[in-house]
């Protein structure tokens, strides 16, 4: 699948009840990142909430400056970009690992949608 279709995918795709729960794919996020509503952050930010939020706002995580300047929205097509390859969507930011495989990336994003 191609980066246009899987964003396309990801962007029409509404959560169903079964995106409610996060995917296998998820698991390699969890090492650093929480989801519930309210939980303390991890490593990385909670991102509950995180589609269609400005990049670097969750209140009271230390963010990198590359983060901070970077102006991003966090929509589904940058979300999609941004875990594909951190460091070359913002480069300096914290988060060194990314996900290269587009079927995982439109799971996490679809799971992230439905954790608002």
């Amino acid at each position: 699948m191609c980066l246009g279709a899987a964003t396309a995918f990801i962007v029409t795709t509404a959560p169903t009840a079964a995106q409610t729960a996060p995917p296998p794919a998820f698991a390699a996020c969890k090492a650093c990142h929480t989801v519930q509503k309210g939980a303390k952050s991890g490593v990385g930010p909670n991102l509950n909430g995180v589609v269609g939020r400005p990049a670097a706002s969750l209140p009271g995580f230390n963010y990198s400056a590359a983060l901070k300047a970077s102006k991003l929205r966090w929509d589904p097509a940058t979300l999609d970009q941004f875990i594909a390859a951190p460091t070359k969507k913002v480069p300096g930011t914290r988060m060194p690992i990314g996900m290269a495989d587009p079927a995982k990336r439109a799971a996490i994003i679809a799971y992230l949608k439905g954790a608002q």
